[in-house]
């Protein structure tokens, strides 16, 4: 059934199967889970659960045989599809959409899932924040006794919730030397949970993420377990670290740049040492020979130039990715493809509080491409930029950014723009489908 999805051109067949199996058989997740010698783990998050996942999978491998859904088929439909080829696996590893989350971790009853991040993000689709924890805490709460939270201490919202479990994995970044001056404008979760009091921070990394404590209740970040210190960050290629365990540290130098995925490398080594406890030389193993997910910073030749393909969906994943590029001051060629499709989320309004003024200095030429390609063109007028050429077509705004500018390019794309920039990629012969670059 997933290859007829293919040989139609309606999509790789990643959920198809699955979706048509629950129709059948409702409780089809459960059924397949139990299986899995060593059960399941569940990566949520509304930033990074595809490479956190992937991550994960990368050290997990070394020791064990994993079933994953790892083309990004996030819903229970996804999960569902992968389960039916989990033959000879040990593990499930599965990257679950946050709204969905409470309905898949009822199903399989894992022995660990990973809580990231809590971003506004979707809000036609998810509601507030709030709403979402609100249905993470009543699904900790009611996860067995065998399973266990692996929460990123570094949220404070995330530790609310990890906080119902007596036994929460916590893992953050300890590096105060590399924070920012002050809390960015966009950043969501600014108040205390408990009291309503506003957070202060002694180190902010990421949005609303870092070393927060509460002037009045006295609630603070929960002590680390995983931590990363000692960040040396290297251009636009990677970031090095010192990973530190309960099993020892290790040195460890990402291939990818950005904070964001130094916490989706912590996530996934707190995740590994609560399914498995790979011992730090396998951890730095597994995280040193990860290759990029899909979309998610992967590099590709365009027209003899190196371009670099980036997934941007919300505030602060797309303040993070600009705060990445703008370290290196090299002119860029841009393209900014902005869609507003079910899957990315009707309202666009996100753009606005994404700091596309602080890159701006450095375009050399901008591309503006998808269903609001107009309206992405009029922001970064806004921000300054110059020469912004407006191409609805994807097809044909490929060929204007290969013929624009002269510095690297990058691809810059909500969900579905990405996936529709990728199957003219595919076509043209310079990515593999989704579906194989996951494998």
């Amino acid at each position: 059934m997933a290859a007829l999805s293919r040989l139609s051109g309606r999509g790789g067949g990643t959920t198809l199967p699955g979706r048509l199996l629950l129709r059948i058989q409702p409780d089809a997740i459960g059924r397949l889970g139990a299986r899995l010698s060593a059960g399941s783990a569940l990566v949520s998050a509304t930033n990074g659960k595809t490479t956190a996942a992937k991550m994960a999978a990368s050290i997990l491998t070394q020791r064990q045989r994993v079933c994953r859904n790892g083309s990004g088929a996030n819903l229970a439909s996804g999960v569902a599809s992968a389960l039916l080829n989990s033959d000879g696996a040990d593990l499930g590893l599965f990257e679950v959409d946050e709204a969905a989350l409470p309905g898949v971790a009822r199903a399989l009853a894992p022995s660990a899932v990973v809580l990231g991040n809590l971003f506004r993000d979707q809000l036609d689709r998810y509601g507030e924040l709030e709403l979402v924890a609100a249905r993470w805490r009543e699904m900790a709460t009611a996860l067995p006794p065998s399973s266990t939270l692996v929460c990123n201490a570094d949220d404070p919202l995330v530790a609310s919730i990890g906080r119902t479990r007596p036994d929460t994995s916590w893992f953050g970044i300890d590096d105060p030397r590399i924070g920012l001056g002050a809390m960015q404008h966009a950043a969501d979760s600014k108040w205390c949970v408990r009291c309503g009091q506003r957070y202060e921070y002694d180190a902010i990394y990421l949005g609303h993420l870092g070393a927060w404590r509460c002037p009045s209740c006295g609630d603070a970040r929960p002590q680390l377990r995983v931590a990363a210190r000692d960040l040396e960050p290297d251009g636009l290629r990677s970031v090095s670290f010192r990973l530190c365990t309960p099993l020892g540290d290790e040195r460890v130098r990402l291939p990818l740049p950005g904070l964001y995925n130094v916490y989706n490398a912590l996530a996934a080594t707190a995740l590994a040492l609560r399914v498995y406890a790979v011992d730090p030389p396998a951890l730095r193993a597994g995280l040193e020979r990860f290759t990029a997910a899909f979309g998610r910073f992967e590099r590709i030749t365009l027209a003899s130039r190196e371009a670099v393909l980036l997934l941007v969906k919300n505030p602060a994943g797309a303040n993070e990715v600009i705060r990445t590029l703008a370290q290196d001051p090299a002119a860029k060629t841009m393209l900014v493809a902005l869609n507003d499709r079910i899957a990315d989320g009707r309202d666009i309004s996100w753009i606005w509080d994404v700091d596309f003024e602080l890159l701006a200095p450095q375009f050399d030429g901008v591309v503006c491409t998808g269903t609001r390609a107009a309206e992405i063109g009029m922001r970064l007028k806004y921000a300054g930029a110059d020469r912004i050429d407006v191409v609805v077509s994807a097809e044909a705004a490929l060929d204007a950014v290969a013929a624009c500018g002269n510095g690297p390019v990058y691809l810059l794309a909500t969900y579905t723009a990405m996936l529709e920039l990728r199957r003219l990629l595919e076509q043209r012969g310079l990515v593999r489908p989704f579906w194989e670059e996951a494998a």
